[in-house]
C-alpha cells in the first residue's frame, strides 16, 4: 500500500502492529484491519476572485464499514496528504469502536491554506469538493464533520450542496452544522469539553488537586481554546498556550477571556500584552501538571519526550506522540497519558448525537447532550484504565486493544464476502 506512504500513516501502522502482536491477531486478518476500505483523490478546480482558476487536491478515506457508516472530519490545511488522511481515518476507527459508536472511521481534506482564500473562494472550494464526493457520502454511507481549518459554515455548504443534488434537505449527511439547519447544541464545544473532563478524571485517579495545578495547551483552535476554558473553570491555572503564529506564557496564569477577545479582534494571539512570547519547542518542555497537545501530529517525539515536565499528557490532537516517544514515556513511568483515541473522542460522540437527532427529527437540550457525552467518556475511560491496570499495559495500548479488538470481532462475525 505504497499510496499511503507518509510519516503519519507509518506511525499509525506501527501502533497497529504493536496492538496486533499484543492481541495475537492472525496474520491473515491484519491487512483487512489495517488498510482502508476505500480512498478517493479528486481534483478541485476553483474560480478565484482575481479571475484565475486554481486546482486543489482533495482526499477522502473510508477505513472500514463493518460497524456502520464511516465518520470523520474534513480538514483544510496546506500539508494534507493521502497518507495523513488515511492515518486519521484509521485512528477514527479505533476511537469509534472504543466509545461504542456504530461507525467506521473516515477522514478527508483539501491541501489548501484557508486563511489565504476569501469567504467566496472557500464556499466555491467546498461546494466543488462536496460535488466530487457525492457518490461516496450520505447518512448511511459516510458522514463528514468539521476538522482543522473548517467549521460550521463549511458543513452548511456541504449539506446544501448534497441536498441540492438529492432534491430535498438531508441534514444527516454532515455533522457540526449550525443549529438553524439541524446542528446539535454542544457540538462545537464537545471535543474540548471531553478533554477537560478526562483530565479531571485522570487527576482524581492520581490524587491531584485541580486548584493547585497548572496546564500548558498547544493549539488555541476550537479544541485547545475550549479545553483551556473548561480547565480554568475546574480551577486549573493555564500558564501557556500557542496557535499557528506562536506561543504565549505567563507564570501567574493567562486571562483566557481577554486573550479570546484579543484573538477575535486581531485574528492572532501574537502581541497579547499580558504574556511573554514563547517558542513551540520551549512550550512543550515547560514545567506543568497537565500538557495538552491540541494541534498537529507528531509533536512529542524521541527528541523531546525525555524533557517534557508534566504529570498528565492529554492528547487533544490526533497522533501527537510518536511510537518512539511512547517508549521513552513508558520507561520514565512518571507521565499519565490520556491517549488521543480516548482524549479527543468527545467530538465524534456528539457528532453521533447530532446524526441521531437529524435522523429522528427530534432534538435534545444541551444538558442532555453533555450528560450523555460524559457518560460515554466515563465508560471508555473506566474500561481503558481497568484494562491498563489489570494487564499492566500503557494507557495507549489498553485503549487501542479495546478499539481494535471490537473491530476485529465485528469483521469475524460478519465473515468475508464472497
Amino acid at each position: 500500500m505504497d499510496i499511503y506512504a507518509s510519516p503519519t500513516f507509518d506511525m499509525a501502522c506501527r501502533q497497529f502492529d504493536l496492538v496486533a502482536d499484543h492481541l495475537d491477531i492472525p496474520i491473515n486478518d491484519r491487512e483487512r484491519l489495517k488498510y482502508p476500505k476505500r480512498a478517493l483523490t479528486v481534483a478541485v478546480p476553483v474560480h478565484l476572485d482575481d479571475g484565475s482558476t486554481k486546482v486543489f487536491t482533495g482526499h477522502r478515506v473510508q477505513h472500514h464499514l463493518s460497524l456502520g457508516p464511516t465518520k470523520g472530519g474534513i480538514r483544510y490545511h496546506p500539508d494534507v496528504t493521502l497518507g495523513e488522511v488515511a492515518a486519521l481515518a484509521m485512528w477514527m476507527s479505533w476511537k469509534c469502536a472504543l466509545t461504542g459508536l456504530p461507525y467506521g472511521g473516515a477522514k478527508g481534506g483539501v491541501a489548501v491554506n484557508p486563511r489565504r482564500l476569501s469567504l467566496g473562494e472557500l464556499e466555491r472550494l467546498t461546494r466543488r469538493f462536496t460535488q466530487e464526493l457525492i457518490p461516496f457520502i450520505g447518512p448511511q454511507i459516510d458522514i463528514p464533520a468539521p476538522d482543522m481549518g473548517t467549521n460550521e459554515q463549511t458543513m452548511a455548504w456541504m449539506m446544501d450542496t448534497y441536498s441540492t443534488h438529492a432534491g430535498h434537505s438531508v441534514p444527516a449527511v454532515v455533522t457540526g452544522k449550525p443549529l438553524s439547519i439541524g446542528g446539535s447544541v454542544g457540538r462545537r464545544e464537545a471535543t474540548g469539553r471531553g478533554v477537560a473532563y478526562l483530565i479531571g478524571r485522570a487527576m482524581d485517579t492520581l490524587g491531584m488537586n485541580a486548584g493547585s495545578s497548572t496546564a500548558v495547551v498547544q493549539g488555541f483552535g476550537n479544541v485547545g481554546a475550549v479545553a483551556a476554558q473548561s480547565l480554568t473553570k475546574q480551577g486549573v491555572k493555564v500558564i501557556a498556550i500557542s496557535d499557528v503564529d506562536g506561543g504565549l506564557y505567563n507564570a501567574h496564569g493567562l486571562d483566557l477571556f481577554k486573550l479570546e477577545q484579543w484573538a477575535q479582534e486581531k485574528r492572532t494571539t501574537l502581541g497579547f500584552p499580558d504574556a511573554d512570547p514563547i517558542a513551540n519547542d520551549e512550550l512543550l518542555r515547560l514545567k506543568c501538571d497537565v500538557l495538552v497537545p491540541a494541534a498537529l501530529e507528531r509533536q512529542i517525539t524521541a527528541a523531546n519526550a525525555g524533557q517534557i515536565q508534566c504529570r498528565i499528557l492529554a492528547e487533544g490532537a490526533n497522533g501527537p506522540t510518536t511510537p518512539d516517544a511512547d517508549v521513552i514515556l513508558q520507561q520514565r513511568g512518571d507521565v499519565f497519558v490520556i491517549p488521543d483515541i480516548l482524549c479527543n473522542a468527545g467530538g465524534v460522540v456528539v457528532s453521533y448525537f447530532e446524526w441521531v437527532q437529524d435522523l429522528q427529527s427530534f432534538f435534545w437540550s444541551e444538558s442532555e447532550v453533555v450528560d450523555k457525552l460524559f457518560r460515554i467518556l466515563e465508560g471508555a475511560f473506566t474500561q481503558t484504565l481497568a484494562l491498563s491496570r489489570k494487564r499492566n499495559l500503557p494507557m495507549r495500548l489498553a485503549a487501542l486493544s479495546l478499539g481494535v479488538g471490537r473491530v476485529q470481532e465485528a469483521k469475524r462475525v460478519r465473515g468475508l464476502f464472497p
